[in-house]
């Protein structure tokens, strides 16, 4: 058994955001890897008229856990869940409860927090600054507590070009922002909210930089790590390659192109699309407990985990392979053929957008007027729009991150742990992953059947075929209005089409001459 491995035997563990996509991975990976842990603590909330339990029983019966359901029948023994609420007051945790963490608790890995751009400022706050304060203080009183590893994002200080393994200081005293934030009316905290994120273009950015300063400030002898991931994205190699479960972020956009919903996208194309592969945030997550509680380190060691200054990838080298995966492994009854535009140009991406998204979605919604139905892809598309304008910010330019601390965790391995819990990005074939990536959004998100390829790939050539047809009868169109009623067009017509001819000619000539 790996170091790393052997460390989790025996311990109990605390989760926070067990029932988000990273969370759910960590929990996979736990339970796999150290199948002697003794209890796995998950704080969770009652949602959509479920109890904390039937949430927590439809987590472990997905796909995810299938391969620790095979070798530790047993293993859901393990998971224990536990009522909470993040904006109340000492977590909404009962007394009973707090007393079996204060008593037990070895290690504490805090994923849970908001991810919406758009957040109010307020509501932002309380989730991912206030809730990780109360759990901080909760820490303190932990008689058995090794490590607290806080998991928050490459981009807290997006406002930097070059981004170091260090907490960086507040962008505002904390302490003057909650008071004053709790007596404003929630008009007055909306108009000042752009003057407080400064360089940062979102609350959940700003509020994941001053949660880092909690940690950091409010650690005092608990040893602690903080793990920065870039654009989290499906899995790599575990538990299966491209497992995704959520329409957030990249997975979102990659369905609407493989649909041809997405046609234009504002972006760079030589800028880094820092994307990683969620279980290498995860394997680097679980190292670094092991060795912020085996090592106990005097400082808080900060982990950049991205890929960029490793092993970079590009929006137009993703977007290539984004549009020949989904060509190779259409999904069911797309709209259009997968085809994308990037350009940072801002009237190039509106005429795209008038003539690849308003235009289509208009005429089709006519047609569902038409046949008695509700237009909806006008609808579709404003959201759409409204969701690409908040990824803008981190399409349309480059940062670059250290990774020194990464690196030296990763010296510290031995050859089974580097085995068992793999975050050597270098090793990461892109074309492979998107790939897989791609593929995962068919059948774990849209649960889309692989049997179902011929259906779609046929589907796609009377896409094509109809497609031809309009662009047809449009040149007939143009023909006859525009070209056809004027001596000067039909001139500069027969032109072009001359031109071309010879150029196709000459080409002709050309090869025959060569063979």
């Amino acid at each position: 058994m790996s170091s790393v491995a052997a460390y989790y035997r025996g311990k109990t563990v605390l989760i926070t955001g067990a029932t988000g996509f990273m969370g759910k991975v960590l929990l996979e990976k736990l339970l796999r890897a150290s199948p002697d842990v003794e209890a796995i603590f998950i704080l969770a909330r009652p949602k959509a008229g479920q109890s904390i339990q039937e949430r927590m029983t439809d987590i472990l019966n997905c796909k995810l856990f299938d391969k620790v359901r095979e070798d530790h029948p047993g293993f859901k023994e393990k998971v224990i869940p536990i009522s909470s609420e993040l904006t109340q007051p000492k977590l909404a945790i009962s007394p009973e409860d707090t007393q079996k963490l204060l008593a037990s608790v070895n290690i504490i890995f805090h994923c849970a927090a908001t991810i919406r751009f758009d957040e109010p400022l307020k509501h932002a706050l309380q989730l991912n600054v206030i809730a990780t304060q109360q759990l901080m203080a909760l820490a303190h009183q932990m008689k058995k507590l090794e490590a607290f590893i806080h998991v928050s994002t490459a981009y807290a200080n997006c406002n930097r070009r070059h981004i170091d393994e260090v907490v960086y200081p507040p962008p505002v005293e904390l302490k003057k922002l909650m008071d004053s934030v709790e007596w404003m009316d929630e008009s007055i905290i909306r108009e000042i909210t752009p003057r407080l994120l400064g360089e940062r273009p979102n609350t959940y950015t700003y509020t994941k930089a001053l949660a880092e300063c909690v940690v950091q400030q409010d650690s005092g002898h608990i040893p602690v790590a903080i793990i920065r991931p870039s654009i989290v994205g499906a899995s790599w190699q575990e538990p299966f390659p491209g497992w995704i479960d959520n329409f957030n972020g990249p997975s979102g956009i990659l369905i609407a192109a493989g649909k041809g919903i997405l046609r234009t996208m504002k972006a760079t194309n030589n800028a880094i699309a820092d994307l990683i592969p969620v279980d290498v945030v995860i394997n680097l997550t679980l190292a670094a407990g092991w060795y912020t509680a085996v090592q106990r380190p005097k400082t808080t060691l900060v982990y950049n985990c991205t890929t960029g200054g490793i092993n970079p990838s590009y929006w137009g080298e993703i977007e290539n392979h984004v549009i020949s995966s989904f060509k190779r492994n259409p999904l069911e009854q797309a709209f259009r053929r997968p085809n994308a535009n990037i350009t940072s140009n801002y009237l190039l991406n509106q005429y795209w957008i008038a003539v690849s998204h308003k235009a289509p979605a208009l005429l089709y919604d006519c047609y569902l007027r038409l046949t008695g139905r509700k237009p909806r892809m006008m609808k579709i598309f404003n959201r759409l729009h409204k969701s690409m304008m908040l990824y803008e910010y981190f399409s349309k330019q480059s940062w670059e991150w250290s990774s020194d601390n990464m690196n030296i965790l990763m010296g510290h391995l031995s050859s089974e742990d580097k085995k068992a819990y793999n975050f050597d990005v270098r090793q990461l074939n892109w074309a492979e992953y998107i790939e897989n990536f791609c593929i995962g959004t068919k059948k774990y998100v849209l649960n889309e059947d692989m049997s179902g390829l011929p259906a779609a790939r046929q589907h796609l050539r009377k896409l094509a075929k109809i497609r031809y047809t309009f662009n047809t009868v449009l040149l007939v169109f143009i023909w006859r209005i525009f070209i056809a009623r004027s001596q000067m067009a039909r001139n500069i017509w027969y032109f072009v089409v001359n031109l071309c001819y010879k150029f196709l000619s000459y080409f002709r000539v050309s090869s025959t001459l060569r063979h």
